[in-house]
């Protein structure tokens, strides 16, 4: 019963639109009937006509012929009115028309000629009147009015709609489509975090009988691709409860006021169908913090929304037996209003998969792959790290289209590390082609990284080279974790400035000159040493200091956190380190020059070497540490420093 009175509830806005459509439509025809402006044609008959041509009250006769089967035949024009003048002293004229007789147009035309009048004839090709083509067009422009407003400005609820939540509302109760908890892999402690909700939703008086209290927002806090959105669906399927989903960004509009007032409209409908849950997407698109009255970036409306959703989650509003869960990649930018206990109580930590969570996941989506007898899934998680959720089955489905192309029976191991390496670096581009010049120039460049990626003992371990173009770069040296990363460490940081400087110092040894093939070395080696200056207080000379600059676009006008001189300073330690690795990486290369010859001439042949047949051609072995197959905790190479997994060579 409940079902069908929320039903008409929801269909008034649509019926009270067409009834206003209707209303307006009367108006308008009741106005263009009593208008005192609008023309008025007087039919007169033959005497009436005659009369009025004698007494020189005719003027612009038009013989009209009407196309009717009778064939009739009128004359229409404008006659003056006797007793009437403008207020300029004009005569008044009005329209008129009358039947011609047949057999007597010749002698009304001498007549008409006699007096001076000239007859203009006109062919009537459509029998519909002016009051009629105007209608036609009235009700064309109110169906674009209608369509334009319904589809792009009120969206179902169409011109009445502005305030109307566009949250969808998924039942999960379908047992075949809702998402449960065993269709999410790889985050078994967020799961754990968020079981308690899931017991409250299915008997919350357990809970009231102790005096205990739901948190009444649960945030999603991770990089992106970890399964955020999926987890929420899952709670909900689990519960099987109502469950709204909508975008941060679905709230604001371009009138003032909409986001609040959609915002308002979501919690009123997800009252009515407690015990629910309410799943806002990238939240931080509208929680993010205020700023003060005239600062820069401020918005009225955008605070107006943020407001309305601090007091409808905690208000003196009672919001009994509705969970808000939200997702984000930035809780370093929520208002910390929103982040308050008796809203988001609780933040929930979805990190990137650890080896564990990686096997599972790779489990989970490749239930509908075939797979070839050689196919190690355990391998492919090995040589991930660092790969999302999302990362991971984006893998396994280029596995399957990179074997769909090579016309396989099943996704063979080959097929999986081609997909892998497209993933991680791009996809070969075999065919474009260049000279053999550039080619040695290429082979000698990516020769240095690979070289010094052996020597150098802290940096990760080598896993293939090639001279075939990949992405941007006409070659790329790849090297991979052995294990989940923790941490980095200063001795990592300053190895891998080392193999950054190899291929500019390989190229200038081979051609006394220098390229711009290593511009994202120089990138990369810039970036390692100014974050280890100024954010890892790993320098020598400024030790447990933080240089990181204040925020631009802050609302407060704030100096910087150090002098010009320590500026200067610090450039000179960035400058100290970057020529400090880049004398090491000479030198080794230097000692070990034949080996660089030999490995460069190779390549040329071979154009992709794997890490292990380097290994072998140049005598360097590294001992491996066998990855840890345990759940340990995976956490993100340390911010503002990007995995130096590859060295390319420009294609600049």
């Amino acid at each position: 019963m409940c079902t069908v009175m929320r039903k008409k509830k929801n269909a008034n806005p649509k019926t009270r639109s067409w009834l206003l459509i209707a209303l307006v439509a009367l108006t308008f025809l009741s106005l263009y009937r009593m208008n005192p402006n609008m023309p008025q044609v007087r039919e007169l008959t033959q005497l009436e006509f005659y009369k009025a041509l004698e007494d020189g009250r005719i003027v612009e006769p038009i013989i009209r012929f009407i196309d009717r089967e009778d064939g009739e035949t009128s004359l229409k024009g404008k006659m003056e009115l006797k007793d009437k003048l403008a207020q300029n002293g004009a005569p008044v004229t009005i329209d008129y028309r009358v039947k011609l007789v047949p057999g007597e147009n010749e002698t009304l035309m001498e007549d008409l000629f006699t007096r001076g009048l000239a007859v203009k004839v006109e062919e009537r090709k459509s029998a519909i009147s002016p009051f009629m083509m105007q209608l036609i067009f009235f009700v064309a422009f109110m169906a674009l009015f209608w369509w334009f407003f319904s589809r792009k400005m009120g969206g179902d609820g169409g011109p009445f709609g502005f305030g109307k939540s566009r949250a969808k509302l998924l039942t999960g109760r379908e047992d075949k489509k809702r998402t449960t908890f065993n269709d999410v892999a790889g985050i078994d402690e967020a799961k754990e975090e968020v079981q308690e909700i899931v017991e409250f939703l299915k008997s919350p008086d357990a809970f009231r009988k102790l005096g205990g209290r739901i948190p009444k927002g649960v945030l999603l806090v991770g990089p992106p691709g970890t399964g955020k959105t999926l987890l929420a669906r899952a709670i909900a399927g689990e519960a099987k409860v109502p469950f709204f989903s909508i975008s941060g960004s679905d709230f604001e509009e371009m009138f003032v006021g909409v986001g609040a007032s959609r915002m308002r409209d979501m919690f009123a409908e997800a009252k009515k169908q407690a015990p629910c849950i309410i799943f806002i997407d990238e939240i931080d698109s509208i929680g993010m913090k205020r700023s003060g009255a005239g600062a820069l970036g401020s918005s009225h409306a955008y605070e107006q929304t943020l407001n309305t959703m601090l007091v409808e989650m905690d208000g003196f509003d009672a919001n009994e037996g509705v969970i808000v869960i939200a997702a984000t990649n930035r809780p370093d930018t929520l208002d910390s209003a929103l982040l308050r206990p008796g809203r988001f109580d609780r933040q929930v930590m979805i990190d990137l998969p650890t080896l564990k969570g990686r096997e599972e996941i790779l489990a989970l989506h490749g239930k509908k792959i075939k797979f070839g007898p050689d196919a190690d899934l355990k391998r492919v998680a090995r040589g991930t790290p660092g790969f999302s959720g999302a990362d991971l089955a984006n893998l396994l489905n280029e596995a399957a289209l990179m074997a769909v192309r090579k016309k396989l029976d099943a996704v063979d191991m080959a097929t999986l590390e081609e997909a892998r390496d497209k993933v991680l670096w791009g996809r070969e581009r075999k065919s474009a082609g260049y000279s053999p010049k550039d080619r040695e120039r290429t082979a000698w460049h990516e020769a240095g990284h690979a070289l010094l990626q052996l020597l150098m003992t802290n940096a990760d371990p080598l896993h293939k080279v090639t001279i075939i173009p990949r992405g941007r770069a006409l070659g790329a040296t790849m090297a991979l974790p052995e294990k989940d990363v923790l941490g980095r460490t200063k001795s990592y940081f300053l190895d891998e400035m080392v193999v950054c400087c190899g291929g500019r110092i390989a190229e200038e040894m081979l051609t006394g000159d220098i390229s711009t093939g290593a511009s994202q070395d120089i990138q990369q080696t810039t970036e390692i040493a100014r974050n280890m200056v100024c954010v890892y207080g790993m320098s020598e000379k400024f030790g447990f200091q933080s240089f990181v600059e204040s925020n631009r676009w802050s609302q407060e006008t704030m100096p910087p956190p150090f002098s010009e001189e320590t500026a200067r300073a610090v450039d000179a330690e960035v400058s100290s380190l970057v020529n400090s690795a880049y004398a090491k990486a000479k030198e080794l290369l230097e000692q070990n020059k034949e080996k660089l010859s030999l490995l460069a001439t190779t390549l040329v042949e071979k154009e992709t070497m794997d890490g292990r047949e380097v290994e072998k051609l140049v005598g360097i072995r590294r001992e491996t540490v066998e990855p840890e197959a345990d759940g340990s905790k995976t956490e993100e190479p340390a911010p503002g420093v990007e995995e130096p997994a590859q060295k390319e060579e420009s294609a600049e």
